[in-house]
């Protein structure tokens, strides 16, 4: 029979906080965090679980380049819509069906229907747009309307 060994007040059983202190948030963001955020979750209304894609917007040459990020979308689940000084761009990410909540593990990307609408610095012409769709970027060229002044967004 093998001998059991007893720790004593001399002998603490050994001191590691990085492991400990992982396995306390560990266990925190599954008993506290997960369920309270799905509480709150579940009491938003759905038309107000939207996202919005991050975008850049930048200038070259009389050029106006937007740049939004789209991963994981089709496109014709995208829609652009350009006025002289608007872009909006709207559509809908769906969720993998064949994937039910309770499976998760972590869920940490955005899904539903998203809707951006942003000022452009200065009128454009709606005849002359380029937009094209490749690797999950949605980039939009819009040429500069002749004469338009620079209107500072802030």
């Amino acid at each position: 029979m093998a001998e059991e060994r007893w720790r004593t007040a001399r002998d603490p059983a050994p001191f590691r906080p990085i492991r400990d202190l992982d396995d306390m948030r560990r266990r925190f963001d599954e008993d506290v965090v997960r369920p309270v955020m799905h509480a709150i979750w579940e009491r938003i209304p759905e038309e107000a679980k939207t996202w919005a894609p991050p975008l850049d917007v930048y200038e070259k040459a009389e050029t106006l380049i937007i740049k939004a990020e789209l991963p994981g979308l089709k496109r014709e689940d995208i829609d652009v819509y350009v006025t002289e000084d608007t872009l909006t761009i709207k559509g809908e990410k769906k969720r993998e069906s064949s994937v039910k909540n309770e499976d998760y593990y972590r869920s940490e990307a955005l899904y539903g229907a998203f809707y951006r609408t942003i000022n452009l610095p200065y009128a454009v012409d709606t005849k002359n747009i380029d937009a094209l769709y490749e690797d999950g970027i949605l980039r939009i060229t819009l040429q500069r309307m002749a004469g338009s002044k620079i209107v500072i967004l802030r």
